[in-house]
């Protein structure tokens, strides 16, 4: 739980609160960031990746909001209603204390779907409070104009391509762009917002006090329902039950899709160029969420991400970088052609604003061993892959036996050059091992001496040409010294024993160049170019990465210390960003799937040698 003080304008820029001062909710189509001060500053309708129609996180000015809060000044503290996606924001005033209870009804396949209902629920517990909304969508990442009007007591915002119904429990003013009201509540008093998209075959609808109580409870229902699936029973159930609901907040129900992040454009460094549109689904961060769930017990989100793999991804596409695409479209699209908003200035003026993602283009061979990785954990832990899967899977593996020593751009989409990155050799050769245990395993038909021979190569070729005498250490790229940390994944992959002398000696060098307080940065940039100016914060993937390569190692205490550490840098929900700033902020897109997952693997795999 956070505390702040009377908002204003932050320390960081007018208008702009630190990334981490956010909340989430969602419908399992979209979601909407909730500031600490009341703000919902970012919000796509209807899905994911659609155009903003709130984007003040990306331009306070231009980029529209939708603000509740108290009318005076008050401190605020925000925290999700238990075991729920039901996000609560406190305000404490000198005369009372009130809260805005956000939340997305979550509908299934049902008609409502289609209204992507949006409700804030405002009360006051505690003597009066007086409070204050307004309303003021910017459509299309704010490129579009609009008209409001009220229709009866139903404000209507009107674009070319959008139409949203604002509904209210107190009079509304319009000014044909914005729509607000004042209002005050005493103790127990209660008032409600709900915010629909509306078009030909979704009409305006009140959502009156009662209905907003029903869909509350539901909504509570719902998420309690859906965690009560989760085995975990360890000491850090808050932490990763909390990780859990995220990375279903960030599943796309109506394909299975996982997103690696819902924002664009959070910058991983303050004025710096290192901003992308995470609301993709890349086939490694899905891959890797579906081992998080199938750990905790979520099979069915498992089994929807293996049917969109299955309908969406065939391995006879045959794009210029191989049978996969390293991201697509949440509903399976290939094209997702990068462009920059020039009108948006970015989070704290941090421009360029992107939306797509050029990195859809490059070549990631690693991406087939995490899919097929989970793939084979699907078929151990869930239910057998289907006869048509498996042929899919051979026609990869024969792919990567035939093209695993190319050079790529690598697991960290680097834009320096395609290199003969380790990881990607590493993963490949995962590809091929798992798809040979899971023949074997259930009797499969597979060229067995062939995929054995390529992937004894490859163990050769990494021991061989990764290993640097002068560092005594595995490096990021052959002929290199430089370091990565995605080298962590080497024993989590079961390449090698976690106590290999090879492998000790690399984790001790990852410790003493990459590693700050338990924070690990993925590379030196100074030291391998990546195309990209600027620096950037540490990785939170690979600071769990980390906990877990000292877990195996038999460094069980200082695995543990670690990962206590990495816990303090959560922001006040317990939810992480991409990365960690100097001095202990969020940077990067927010949340990020990938942080999440690896938190979940990193706090299984500590219990269990703890014991």
């Amino acid at each position: 739980m956070v505390e702040t003080p009377p908002h204003q304008d932050t320390p960081t820029g007018p208008g702009y609160l630190p990334i981490a001062e956010h909340g989430l909710i969602g419908d399992l189509r979209s979601v909407a960031l909730v500031g600490t001060n009341g703000t919902i500053d970012w919000y796509c309708c209807p899905s994911f990746d659609a155009p903003s129609v709130f984007a003040a996180i990306l331009d306070a000015e231009r980029g529209g909001s939708f603000e509740l809060a108290a009318a005076v000044p008050a401190r605020t503290k925000q925290f999700y209603f238990p075991d729920t996606n039901v996000l609560i924001t406190r305000f404490f005033t000198e005369d009372g204390v009130g809260e805005v209870q956000d939340f997305m009804p979550v509908t299934g396949e049902s008609d409502e779907s289609a209204r992507h209902r949006l409700i804030r629920r405002v009360v006051c517990v505690r003597g009066s409070v007086p409070f204050r909304i307004k309303v003021a969508p910017r459509f299309d990442y704010g490129a579009s104009p609009h008209t409001a009007r009220m229709l009866g007591d139903v404000a209507l915002f009107e674009s070319a391509e959008k139409s949203l119904a604002l509904t209210a429990t107190v009079p509304l003013e319009c000014d044909e762009v914005d729509v607000w009201a004042d209002f005050k509540l005493d103790e127990g008093e209660s008032e409600v917002f709900a915010l629909d998209q509306v078009d030909g075959e979704v009409a305006p609808r009140n959502c009156a006090r009662t209905e907003a109580e029903d869909e509350f409870n539901t909504t509570v229902a719902y998420w309690r329902h859906w965690l009560s699936q989760s085995r975990y029973r360890g000491r850090w159930r808050e932490m990763v039950h909390r990780s859990a609901l995220t990375l279903k907040l960030l599943t796309y129900a109506p394909t299975g899709a996982i997103v690696a992040a819902p924002t664009t454009s959070l910058p991983e460094q303050l004025g710096g160029e290192r901003n992308w549109d995470y609301r993709y689904v890349w086939i490694r961060d899905a891959a890797f969420c579906v081992y998080a769930l199938l750990r905790l017990g979520f099979t069915g989100e498992a089994k929807a991400f293996m049917q969109f793999v299955s309908r969406y991804i065939s391995p006879g596409d045959g794009n210029p970088s191989g049978p996969l695409q390293i991201m697509y479209g949440i509903d399976g699209r290939t094209e997702l052609t990068e462009r920059e908003l020039p009108h948006l200035e970015g989070h704290q003026k941090s421009a360029p604003v992107r939306v797509g993602n050029a990195a859809a283009d490059q070549l990631q061979l690693d991406i087939y061993g995490a899919l097929i990785d989970s793939i084979y954990l699907y078929d151990k832990w869930a239910e057998p892959i289907s006869s048509a899967q498996w042929d899919d899977v051979c026609a990869l593996v024969d792919w990567v036996c035939v093209h695993w020593d190319q050079p790529d751009e690598g697991v960290w989409e680097t834009r320096g050059g395609r290199k003969n990155f380790l990881y990607s050799r590493l993963m490949c050769w995962v590809a091929i091992e798992r798809a040979i245990r899971l023949a074997n395993r259930r009797g499969l038909p597979a060229n067995l001496p062939y995929w054995g021979g390529c992937r004894d190569t490859i163990y050769r070729r990494i021991m061989d040409r990764g290993w640097s005498e002068t560092r005594q250490a595995f490096v990021q790229y052959e002929g290199s010294d430089v370091l990565d940390a995605a080298l962590l994944m080497m024993p989590l992959a079961k390449f090698i024993a976690p106590t290999d002398p090879k492998w000790l000696s690399t984790l001790d060098a990852l410790t003493e160049e990459l590693v700050s307080d338990s924070l690990v940065y993925r590379y030196n940039p100074q030291a391998s170019p990546d195309g990209l100016r600027g620096d950037e914060g540490t990785f939170s993937i690979c600071s769990f990465w980390y906990v877990e390569a000292l877990v195996r190692a038999g460094r069980v205490d200082e695995a543990r210390l670690a990962f206590e550490k990495m816990l303090t840098y959560a922001n006040h929900l317990g939810l992480y960003a991409e990365e960690i700033g100097r001095t202990g902020e969020q940077q990067g897109n927010f949340p990020q799937a990938f942080t999440h997952l690896a938190l979940i693997s990193a706090a299984f795999n500590l219990d269990r040698a703890l014991g």
